[in-house]
């Protein structure tokens, strides 16, 4: 069963720079932050934001959706059965950026495993 193409669910938004996330329906223009005016990243279905006081915790959101990866759990139809890993700590992204310069792959495709 197809979670997310029986209706249509909004898609979270993240601004990194003021530590702010918002649910919009994505939409063929660009979603300004409220409070900077600039455009918010999309971090996908399933992203969880953490405390706005917590910069350690937004500093891995911001690598990640730096590499162009999205928060999302399962496939993006939302039938797949395997959650996709994300890195929660700086210590994991720190760790995930070593072996992508020893490895000589992209820090997108070692994050995304």
């Amino acid at each position: 069963m197809c979670l997310y193409a029986e209706k249509p669910y909004k898609l979270h938004y993240v601004c990194v720079l003021c530590r702010v996330a918002f649910k919009r329906h994505p939409g063929a223009g660009e979603h300004p932050c409220p409070r900077c005016s600039e455009p918010m990243a999309c971090a996908g279905h399933d992203f969880a934001a953490p405390r706005r006081r917590d910069t350690k915790a937004w500093t891995v959101v911001a690598a990640v959706l730096e590499a162009g990866l999205r928060y999302e759990g399962r496939d993006t139809c939302g039938c797949g059965k395997d959650p996709k890993f994300r890195p929660r700590t700086r210590a994991q992204v720190r760790a995930l950026r070593i072996e992508a310069a020893r490895t000589g792959t992209s820090l997108a495709g070692v994050l995304g495993r």
